[in-house]
């Protein structure tokens, strides 16, 4: 849930501190070549640790531009959906009545997302729905592959300037960037949001001279922003 993770500051996933060195094969592999899954999650709350569980999963999987795979799922949370959650979302009770639990899903979601060497995940907010799908994981048994991850809201940060965006949130990039779809706090329709807002923040980077994934990686891990004149006033 992209918007809602404004909420929930602080919360922060290990598995984005691992190193993602050791689960790429081909670090010389351009962008084009690159097989990115964007990722979005609807929850009941801002944080698992806390009792919130997820809703829904939406997630959309392309390479060199081109679609090749959509996935969408309702979850059963194991409790009742908050109003705020369901007027925020319009995920009602009886939308999640029958879904299955998320450790049946689980194995259905990796075998989407591919092998950690062949895939990179793309999100809004990265730590929240990870935060969320790495909990699952470890309650469901199971292990969490150590994907690569990048935020479109840390990248954006680093390329956009104020006088172009406000804030960078899903909402405000989506509407700078002219997104086919308009996010609405339901997964896959933010997923696709997020793609297109990815592939426009892609072009931006083409002109700093980032063409590679290792390239993007290292980028998006920076602290310093690169110089440039396009680049005089970055977001905060």
């Amino acid at each position: 849930m992209s918007e809602q993770s404004s909420r929930v500051k602080g919360v922060v996933n290990e598995e984005l501190s691992k190193p993602w060195q050791s689960t790429l094969q081909d670090f010389g592999r351009t962008l084009q070549d690159t097989t990115f899954v964007v990722i979005d999650l609807e929850t009941t709350g801002g944080a698992p640790h806390l009792g919130a569980a997820i809703t829904e999963i939406g997630a959309i999987k392309s390479r060199g531009g081109q679609l090749l795979g959509e996935f969408r799922t309702f979850v059963d949370p194991g409790h009742l959906v908050p109003a705020y959650i369901t007027e925020l979302t319009g995920i009602t009770d009886e939308m999640l009545f029958q879904s299955p639990k998320i450790a049946l899903l689980l194995p259905q979601l990796f075998e989407f997302l591919g092998a950690p060497e062949e895939t990179v995940l793309v999100a809004q907010n990265a730590p929240f729905d990870l935060s969320f799908l790495t909990f699952a994981t470890r309650e469901s048994g199971l292990t969490w592959p150590a994907y690569p991850v990048l935020d479109t809201a840390i990248i954006a940060r680093k390329v956009l300037t104020r006088d172009e965006v406000p804030n960078c949130k899903l909402s405000t990039l989506a509407e700078f960037f002219g997104t086919k779809t308009t996010p609405n706090h339901r997964a896959l329709d933010d997923a696709r949001a997020t793609l297109d807002v990815f592939h426009g923040l892609l072009e931006r980077l083409g002109s700093l001279d980032i063409h590679t994934l290792e390239e993007l990686l290292n980028f998006s891990k920076r602290t310093k922003r690169p110089k440039s004149p396009e680049l005089k006033q970055p977001i905060d």
